[in-house]
């Protein structure tokens, strides 16, 4: 929790950076690629996705240790071969896992989010799940755990292997000569996104592209098909915990009205996408049709709207910062306030970039847990040590906060065209 928690610290502000730099550049060459709501809610999404992880929300039902100390073959101190080994076996690891996510109908909520950005920038990196409470692929790692390797490395090389994924989710970056031969580079991963026929479910791989190769699911970038992003049934709203659980919902929904047992039981581990007989008919759900001919999500917005998310997003990744500075003085109970206060931030001010009225309800949860934490502990987690009157400025804030959404809710949400802004 801790240690990751301080990793964090180093990444959030690179990552920031990069996709600041992204949206400067595709300004200046007239290619915006990010637009601000997306990114907003990309960026959200990585809040909460690194939140449940330092949280630890998620259990591993095999874990690797339990392997290694069992199936090892012999047994390898941490060095360099140690780590290639690794990294390897991660690669595929990852691979087999990514493939079998967008392959099997359960498994599919887990990444959708991942998808649901109908751009394709840096920030979308940042969209991950928070809908996976149970790790089923650590057995994957088999090979490592045969070969040695330590646990201490496969801890240390996940997530250098998740950071690395970063980099390549961009439209600026073109092809790359002999690197398109050995690693996943943006040309193959704009393939892995897209939603034309010629691209579903290709590229799985993670940092080697010669899995894919050898597995039968490369494809190559085509100057003749323009990538078009996002997933076919499309998210339709900024609020990242909507999108993490719109797909198990549906599943939930179509087990319980199937009238066929068997349909109940197995719609779960059909083809991603499966549903029973004639219920596109009786239960239609919003599907793109046409890849060329589709309206995108959220391109009519105030100014003063969209600026005020991104406001938002700036307060809660630097209250997210404290959190992460501050956990190693924190108890355990301070800890989960702090992030279950995060999480309804979160959902609060992505609502309200749905300008979904109801928003107001969820601000004046948050606004009420807010003052609460103050009450029952005496400040903002001891913000005051490091910051003068930081508890004053919190509870403004949290006013403040409130206040803006009652203006948006009463006086309605003006729109405006904002041509990817």
């Amino acid at each position: 929790m801790k240690e990751y928690a301080t990793v964090l610290l180093f990444a959030m502000p690179l990552f920031l950076a990069l996709i600041i730099i992204e949206k400067v550049y595709g300004y200046y060459k007239g290619e915006d690629t990010a637009p601000t709501m997306d990114s907003v809610s990309s960026i959200s999404s990585g809040i909460i996705n690194s939140l449940k992880d330092v949280l630890g929300l998620s259990v591993t039902l095999l874990s690797y240790d339990w392997m290694v100390n069992r199936i090892a073959l012999f047994h390898q101190e941490p060095n360099l071969i140690a780590y290639i080994i690794g990294f390897i076996a991660i690669d595929f690891y990852g691979y087999w896992s990514h493939r079998l996510a967008h392959q099997i109908n359960f498994l599919w909520n887990k990444h959708a989010i991942h998808h649901s950005s109908e751009e394709f920038n840096l920030s979308c990196a940042l969209r991950q799940t928070i809908s996976s409470f149970v790790n089923l692929f650590t057995f994957l790692l088999i090979p490592a755990a045969v070969l040695g390797v330590p646990a201490k490395v496969i801890a240390i090389t996940l997530p250098i292997h998740l950071f690395l994924q970063f980099w390549y989710h961009t439209k600026h970056i073109k092809k790359m000569g002999v690197l398109e031969q050995i690693i996943v580079t943006p040309s193959h991963h704009r393939v892995h996104h897209a939603i034309n026929p010629e691209y579903m479910d290709k590229n799985h791989g993670q940092i080697f592209i010669f899995w894919d190769k050898l597995f039968g699911t490369y494809q190559e970038e085509l100057d003749s098909v323009p990538a078009v992003f996002g997933i076919t049934r499309p998210a339709q709203t900024w609020n990242p915990f909507r999108i993490n659980f719109q797909h198990l919902w549906l599943l939930i929904c179509d087990a319980w009205r199937a009238e066929n047992w068997k349909d109940k039981f197995t719609i779960w581990f059909q083809p991603t996408g499966w549903r029973p007989e004639n219920f596109e008919e009786k239960y239609p759900v919003a599907k793109i049709t046409n890849v060329y001919d589709f309206n995108k999500y959220g391109t009519q917005y105030s100014k003063t709207l969209m600026n005020w998310s991104v406001l938002q997003l700036f307060v809660t990744l630097a209250l997210v910062s404290y959190l992460y500075l501050s956990i190693a003085q924190l108890d355990l109970q301070n800890i989960f306030l702090y992030g279950f206060f995060i999480f309804i931030s979160v959902y609060s001010y992505t609502e309200l970039m749905d300008t979904n009225k109801f928003s107001l309800v969820w601000e004046s949860i948050r606004f009420t847990f807010g003052i609460g934490i103050v009450t029952y502990i005496g400040d903002w987690f001891g913000i005051d040590r490091i910051i003068p009157f930081g508890t004053y400025l919190i509870m403004g804030y949290l006013v403040l906060s409130l206040l803006v959404n009652v203006y948006f809710v009463s006086f309605g949400f003006k729109s405006e065209k904002l041509a990817l802004a």
